[in-house]
């Protein structure tokens, strides 16, 4: 081909054009990361408050080196990974809160330093850090520590010589022990207001609804996720309950006791480790109140909140490609 000739083909050829698309979300709704947190800490206070007007100077004691120790992990974590600080987001706060709020008062400073070590490096940083993780870091902490140290989560063992202005309830370590007749007296109103062993902020029913509410009207979790948990706790008590009442306990003793209602507003709802499309997030909440119904009464755990969350941050990535069918018509010369 001639020079001249090349020449004129090539200038008809249309030009180059660079693309660039980057991964979603392509618009940004000026969030910040700092904000939520900060609202997920206010709901977090509510309950956690009443655990410490009600355990005292010990439950403060351990509220304050699970939040302060998380920050620190964070720091550390940082510095030695060579990235930038980001405990401003108030993520690692979040974190040592909620992790708290599963602690009984009188946990010694060597589990909740451990704990929230684990949920910092292995939970959260070890996959890049916010965003990253695929299971909820708090959860991850939890079981660890109490498949290595069973009795620092014994609330029966831990707050039974603990002086209370009430008499105390051991819901979970009763039913497991002696069966339904040792619940029989149990007025879903003591549990609900409070009157009951267990985490720092896990009690306080009262307090943790209000808190879910707050969270849903701000946006921070999805409520999707949070009734779907509920819903899934109450279908399958109710069914347990109905085919042998005398054995199973009813659907409000599931979900006033335990870690349900923490699981449902500040576990299962965590960002990096839950479905992102309607369905999914239904089915992602359903089964995992399912699952913690199944485990509680037929497993070998007291209370199966933080194992069936784990097992549903498993089945994420599966469950948030389901998909429902487009509707409409095709346009053939579109």
């Amino acid at each position: 081909m001639p020079c001249h000739a090349w020449i004129q083909w090539r200038n008809q050829m249309p030009e180059k054009i660079k693309l660039t698309v980057s991964h979603a979300p392509f618009i940004h709704n000026g969030s910040r990361i700092s904000k939520k947190s900060c609202n997920i800490i206010i709901a977090a206070l509510i309950p956690v408050v009443f655990g410490i007007v009600q355990y005292g100077r010990p439950a403060f004691s351990v509220v304050s080196l699970s939040v302060g120790s998380a920050m620190l992990w964070e720091i550390l974590m940082n510095l030695i990974m060579r990235r930038r600080i980001s405990v401003g987001d108030g993520n690692a706060a979040v974190i040592g809160l909620v992790f708290a709020m599963l602690l009984p008062a009188t946990a010694p400073w060597w589990v909740v330093v451990t704990g929230t070590g684990v949920a910092i490096i292995i939970g959260k940083q070890i996959y890049g850090g916010i965003g990253g993780n695929p299971f909820n870091p708090v959860a991850v902490a939890a079981v660890i520590l109490m498949l290595s140290w069973k009795e620092a989560f014994d609330f029966n063992a831990a707050l039974v010589n603990y002086s209370f202005s009430f008499q105390p309830i051991y819901p979970l370590t009763l039913f497991k022990s002696f069966g339904l007749q040792a619940i029989s007296g149990m007025h879903p109103v003591d549990l609900f207001m409070g009157r009951q062993v267990g985490g720092i902020g896990s009690t306080f029913g009262l307090g943790l609804v209000v808190a879910g509410i707050y969270l849903m009207i701000r946006g921070s979790i999805r409520w999707e996720i949070s009734i779907s948990f509920l819903a899934g706790i109450f279908v399958t008590a109710l069914c347990f309950h109905l085919v042998k009442p005398g054995l199973y306990a009813g659907p409000l003793f599931h979900l006033l006791t335990g870690y349900a209602l923490v699981g449902a507003f500040f576990l299962a709802p965590e960002d990096s480790s839950s479905p992102v499309h309607f369905v999914p997030m239904i089915i992602y909440g359903f089964s995992g109140g399912l699952l913690t119904v199944l485990i509680r009464n037929i497993g070998a755990h007291t209370d199966g909140v933080l194992y069936a969350i784990l097992f549903i941050n498993v089945l994420n990535p599966l469950i948030d490609k389901i998909r429902p069918k487009a509707t409409g018509r095709v346009i053939s010369h579109a």
